[in-house]
């Protein structure tokens, strides 16, 4: 009530510009008081926060297997990029200055090795193990908690939907399912692996570079930098990928592997666990005609990127379904690029070279799995508890001129709305 009477004293003054001047004086202490709340609840945290990052850097570095995905730990940073990735959602400014390159890396950056190469480092690398994982996830026989739909959309050339669930340990995983009308999946597959066109559709990335590469199998070794916002450092990311073919069912495996001659540095941080993995084939069109034209996506995908797990989930809420709308037309611009005869850039040459395994291989990956296969929940995003209110002008009014007073892009804005829906209204993340 002190509030309004403020407010209603204010619009009693005589004149307009009294009015403005009034108004503005109210909000300056607002905004300085969510600014300083923001920074402030971000940056300070006690010693011990930071003990289970320290535990598990330390169990990185003896044993690089612990950055592969496990069932129980399993998620796809995420629009990021969501992040979705999800996600070319996030427009933020950089910290380091790194700005968009070519995706090749300079020549003493890049190395050939031997399939006997990669074998010898299998723990570290994309393998057959990740392929058992994946082919669990597809047919739901991962053994992991119940999945709850988040979206359904669709556009006429396009159909999308979403999942995620939380493990009891671990960021939040998430599943996607797309579908794309008149595309091949030869021709999705290279178009997320190309990550030279990826910068045309994906504001999210800034930088990338081929490491390592293998031309028997395929598997590479490539190096991302993402923007994340304006009160954190941009995330780096060491990526092994692979492909497997079957039929033209395609397995597309990408994860966070460790890379010793790339040292870590403090700007860009590194994320050492990431994981993101497609199944890529042909279904029938939606027009009912029988034929396979289109192309069905199953996107798992998770991430740590250093950032509280409520917060990444309301930046990846707000901002898929506006990643997802750009990705379609830049498909579609990608499928011209290509029958006009353009050349292929190294990555999506590399999506080319595929380890090819008969579908009775793939049965008996799926047989491994528990007998118990989770179920598919579709719970709507307002079923949880309601949560204690506070004074909802005071709250978003804030968020208002914090967000139109930074003007850092739309996930920006997405995460200060969403936070403040959080507390001046009933929500769910």
């Amino acid at each position: 009530m002190a509030v309004w009477s403020i407010l209603l004293e204010i619009l009693k003054r005589p004149t307009f510009g009294d009015v403005v001047i009034e108004l503005v004086m109210f909000m300056i202490p607002l905004w300085i008081a969510v600014i300083v709340g923001v920074l402030v609840g971000w940056a300070w945290k006690p010693k011990w926060a930071n003990l289970g990052r320290v535990m598990f850097d330390s169990s990185v570095s003896k044993d690089s297997a612990t950055t592969v995905a496990s069932p129980a730990s399993l998620s796809i940073s995420t629009l990021n990029s969501l992040k979705f990735q999800l996600p070319s959602f996030i427009s933020w400014v950089a910290n380091d200055g790194i700005q968009k390159d070519s995706s090749s890396a300079p020549p003493s950056l890049r190395h050939d090795f031997s399939s006997s190469q990669l074998q010898k480092d299998k723990s570290g690398m994309v393998n057959e193990d990740d392929l058992e994982l994946l082919c669990k996830l597809v047919e739901d026989k991962d053994g992991g908690p119940a999945w709850i739909q988040m979206m359904d959309r669709s556009s006429p050339t396009m159909s999308y939907q979403a999942w995620r669930r939380d493990p009891e340990t671990g960021p939040t995983q998430y599943r996607t399912r797309t579908v794309f009308e008149d595309a091949t999946p030869e021709m999705v597959r290279d178009f997320f692996w190309d990550d030279e066109f990826r910068f045309k559709w994906d504001d999210m990335v800034i930088h990338t570079a081929i490491l390592e590469e293998c031309p028997t199998t395929g598997t590479m070794v490539v190096q991302w930098v993402r923007k994340f916002p304006f009160f954190c450092s941009d995330r780096e990311y060491i990526i092994g990928r692979r492909i497997w073919e079957s039929g033209r069912l395609y397995y597309c495996i990408t994860k966070g592997v460790p890379c010793s001659s790339l040292p870590r540095r403090n700007k860009p941080r590194r994320v050492d666990l990431y994981y993101s993995s497609w199944c890529i084939r042909a279904v029938e069109s939606k027009s009912g005609d029988g034929q396979l034209t289109a192309c069905e996506v199953l996107l798992f995908h998770h991430e740590d990127m250093g950032i509280p797990l409520e917060i990444a989930k309301l930046g990846i809420r707000h901002g898929m379904w506006g990643a997802v709308k750009k990705i379609e037309p830049s498909l579609r611009a990608y499928q011209k690029q290509r029958a006009a005869g353009d050349p292929l850039s190294r990555c999506a040459f590399m999506a080319q070279i595929n380890t090819k395994v008969s579908a009775d291989y793939l049965k008996c990956l799926e047989s491994t799995a528990s007998s118990h296969s989770s179920e598919v929940e579709i719970q709507d995003s307002s079923s949880k508890k309601p949560r204690g209110n506070i004074h909802r002008l005071l709250v978003v009014g804030g968020a208002i001129a914090l967000a139109c007073t930074l003007d850092q892009g739309l996930l920006t804005k997405a995460v200060i709305f969403g936070v403040a829906r959080r507390f001046a209204k009933t929500g769910r993340l």
